[in-house]
């Protein structure tokens, strides 16, 4: 799986880019080595909003796009928890296509 990071007025660092690879390792082996994610973690400049580091997950697969969106008050944090989320739909999505898979094998005719 190839990752591409972006971050708005957020430096991006090599102990950010370590914790997006190690939280998304699980979901890199689940996955084709074609699927693309693309990581843009920004910070909101307001301060009235409190949860103000955001990390968005979007996964380019075959046939679909899975994102995920989470905001907290630290930028771990939030890539924690998209990065749990983003394995959440993954999943999902493996056992709709296992589960067709299967019911198509067992339309199949037998031949004896």
């Amino acid at each position: 799986m190839r990752i591409e990071i972006k971050g708005r007025n957020v430096p991006v660092g090599d102990d950010l880019r370590k914790r997006v690879d190690k939280k998304l390792a699980k979901v890199a082996r689940q996955v084709s080595p074609l699927a693309e994610l693309e990581v843009e973690l920004r910070e909101e400049r307001n301060p009235s909003i409190r949860d103000s580091q955001v990390a968005e997950l979007t996964l380019h697969l075959k046939g679909v796009t899975l994102r995920a969106c989470e905001r907290s008050d630290e930028m771990g944090h939030s890539i924690n928890l998209a990065a749990e989320d983003i394995a959440r739909q993954v999943k999902r999505h493996r056992d709709k296509r296992r589960g067709r898979r299967e019911s198509a094998k067992g339309a199949q005719p037998r031949v004896a």
